[in-house]
């Protein structure tokens, strides 16, 4: 290789430094649910802080797959300045040994119990266990001195969307993300429809709601920022336009659309968060 040409390379290799982000490597950290030990993956940008933060509730997805989601949104958060903090609830993710795995509990309630024993086992998890670990969570993030103990939004996609609305009854979250947030189960379970309809009533945090126009189901998103304009709280409702070609493809535009709604979510809380 000549000269020029190395000096080419190395000129290259310069330009995609410059202008390529910089990765953002996460952190495991333990924290407990009353008695069991749980697991969750952190996310900060540079500095010492303290920063905003976002609590961030995974889906049902069996295993490590919620990772996938973790590290499409962990960075975005990272990169403009937000702590993300992903905790696995019990039986799931680094969290699978300390409880069973929620689907394999809703899954056993239906070969016994038929279809409604199988909506009621779940509305009852998220309600009880899963709403505990989500808000054991936040007591540890609320601790750590590179955080904002003011500036804490909880966000969520599927399952974790259902949970962000959750949580934001119950604590006052400086805002809430529901992204998606029981758009495979709201149908099917009306005890759902009810259980999510009295938490944005009384949310204590405005709630962005958004999906792809493909996702299994808009109703959720619909209907509660209805609600919620009916009840004079504050919220934003955004549906994107199709997202792959099938409605999984449209559901997995919570994590992997982040190009199309970072923009939308940031504002929403920079308008809530950053005051």
């Amino acid at each position: 290789m000549t000269r020029n040409g190395s000096l080419q390379l190395l000129l290259l290799a310069l330009l995609l430094l410059e202008v390529s982000p910089a990765v953002t490597k996460s952190q495991v950290v333990s924290f407990r649910s009353g008695k069991i030990a749980l697991q969750g993956v952190l996310y900060k940008p540079d500095g010492s802080g303290p920063f905003p933060a976002v609590l961030y509730n995974h889906g049902s997805a069996p295993g490590m797959l919620s990772s996938e989601a973790f590290e499409a949104i962990g960075p975005v958060y990272a990169a403009r300045g937000w702590v993300f903090f992903a905790p696995y609830r019990r039986g799931q993710g680094l969290s699978a040994s300390a409880g069973p795995y929620i689907s394999d509990e809703i899954n056993a309630a239906a070969k016994t119990g038929g279809f409604r024993a199988a909506a009621a086992t779940m509305v009852r998890l998220l309600e009880t266990d899963h709403l505990d670990d989500q808000l054991a969570a936040l007591a540890w993030l609320r601790m750590q001195k590179f955080v904002e103990a003011n500036s804490i939004a909880v966000a969520g996609n599927s399952f974790g969307g259902i949970e962000a609305v959750l949580g934001a009854e119950r604590f006052k979250y400086c805002a809430a993300i529901d992204a998606a947030g029981g758009a495979e189960s709201w149908m099917l379970a009306p005890e759902l429809q009810v259980l999510m309809a009295r938490a944005v009533r009384n949310s204590n945090a405005p709630i962005f709601f958004f999906q792809a126009e493909n996702d299994h189901d808009l109703s959720p998103s619909r209907t509660l920022s209805k609600i919620m304009r009916d009840a004079g709280k504050p919220f934003d409702l955004k549906i994107y336009p199709p997202f792959g070609k099938s409605p999984q493809d449209g559901h997995s535009f919570t994590w992997l659309g982040t190009s199309v709604w970072a923009d939308d979510v940031f504002s929403f809380l920079t308008k809530y968060c950053r005051k």
